[in-house]
């Protein structure tokens, strides 16, 4: 016979929609914070895990990025579909946001090589 004990991380009861206690996030990274904008030339501590590779021309990098911004607006709207009240509105608000980021790189893709039949955009000075 298998013994569950209260409070276990697998416990039924726990709900997965628990609220995060932002001022411990606070406390790991307000530190790390603070420092890089205290001396800016100061290297980030960031993890080697996922790089980008210094001579990515800028295009590549625009187009990229463009993708990501469109997974994370079908992942939105899919986790928004699934939720309710204020947790459905702050879900919608961040695809809104993905979704203006999006049309932000793709403009800028537009500014670097027009399509065909457009004129260029001039820079505003």
């Amino acid at each position: 016979m298998k013994k569950t004990t209260p409070n276990s991380a697998q416990s039924p009861d726990r709900s997965i929609y628990e609220p995060i206690d932002i001022s411990k996030l606070s406390e790991i990274t307000e530190p790390l914070v603070s420092a890089r904008l205290r001396n800016p030339n100061r290297p980030d501590p960031v993890s080697h895990v996922f790089t980008i590779m210094p001579n990515i021309d800028t295009e590549s990098l625009l187009c990229h990025a463009c993708e990501t911004l469109a997974s994370l607006n079908v992942m939105a709207t899919d986790l928004a579909c699934e939720l309710e009240g204020s947790r459905r509105n702050v879900m919608l608000a961040i695809q809104q946001l993905a979704v203006l980021g999006e049309l932000l790189v793709n403009r800028a893709l537009d500014n670097l090589d027009p399509p065909g039949g457009f004129p260029e955009v001039p820079p505003n000075n």
